[in-house]
């Protein structure tokens, strides 16, 4: 219904307005203005790290799937999707555009190449998941106090129980037509002939260049973080990212950093200020991919897979 399309949005709206209501102006631009070259040098670079190895491994994926096309042509695409997901609602209007745009790449038409997108998409997340789910043992001693130890047992026992109940709805859904097909493309994908390494290695780069720079980010602007927010925080930051109520993670991960540095003894307002720092350095990274969509406008002619 068109109402409930409506809560996540406006729900972000009231929470963003209650944490900017608590927010020191003045200390944000003291933040802003500690931030210099070396900082959004190495951001940058960071940036094109993620959208690069990102790329590969969604190639990577396509190959496994029978949807052949060229490093170059991977690359390219990624950029334009990495840009238009920061720049247009959900977060995710680029998979969709970079899938229609490598609809004649193959003789299936648009089909294949969604389905190496979906493939590739969940890869990604899966890993920011993983990591987030992995922090929650780390949290206890984020937080301090007596209990740690038997926080971290329950988060465990959790853990496990998340896992037992993914695992029993895939087991219970085994006898569905779609199921088989589904199952056969993910083993080609992210198991047979070596892709759990492949698939793991390349999501490993990927999610700690996300994390990198984020670290980056918050030490730009004058608030170093101990190891351990990369286990914690920043994971639930990245995470909040996914949620589609903003602009390609634009208030999410800002309402998250506002609500979690403070955890680590930083304030709501440097957290504020990274966040900015670190979606500005990933919006400028993605800027070839608005340089690649001009130059098709220019010439009156999208790029053909």
């Amino acid at each position: 219904m068109p109402i409930l399309r409506l809560i996540a949005p406006l729900a972000l709206i009231g929470l963003l307005a209650l944490l900017l209501s608590r927010t020191d102006f003045d200390a944000l631009g003291s933040a802003f203005s500690q931030v210099s070259v070396g900082h959004v040098i190495a951001g940058l670079l960071l940036v094109q790290v993620q959208i690069v190895v990102s790329a590969l491994r969604w190639r990577f994926t396509a190959v496994r799937l029978g949807e052949p096309f060229s490093p170059s042509v991977a690359v390219a695409e990624y950029y334009v999707a990495s840009f238009l997901n920061q720049s247009l609602p959900g977060g995710m209007a680029g998979d969709a555009i970079r899938a229609m745009r490598m609809r004649n790449a193959g003789k299936g038409g648009w089909k294949g190449p969604a389905k190496a997108v979906v493939f590739e998409r969940l890869s990604g997340q899966m890993a920011f998941f993983l990591l987030a789910i992995l922090g929650l043992f780390a949290w206890p001693f984020v937080l301090g106090g007596e209990d740690a130890g038997r926080l971290a047992l329950q988060i465990a026992i959790g853990a496990v129980v998340l896992a037992v109940v993914v695992a029993g709805g895939l087991l219970a859904s085994r006898r569905r037509s779609w199921f088989g097909g589904f199952k056969q493309d993910v083993a080609k994908a992210f198991i047979e002939r070596g892709a759990a390494f492949t698939q793991a290695g390349m999501s490993l780069l990927i999610v700690a260049s996300y994390v990198a720079t984020f670290f980056v980010a918050s030490h730009a602007v004058g608030t170093p973080l101990p190891w351990i927010a990369g286990l914690t925080i920043i994971p639930l930051c990245l995470v909040a990212m996914l949620i589609p109520a903003g602009l390609g993670g634009w208030g999410t991960r800002e309402a998250a950093a506002m609500a979690l540095w403070p955890l680590i003894g930083a304030t709501s307002t440097e957290g504020l200020a990274a966040s900015l720092v670190y979606g500005g350095m990933s919006l400028a990274g993605a800027l070839p991919g608005l340089a690649l969509i001009s130059r098709e406008a220019i010439r009156g002619r999208p790029r053909r897979a």
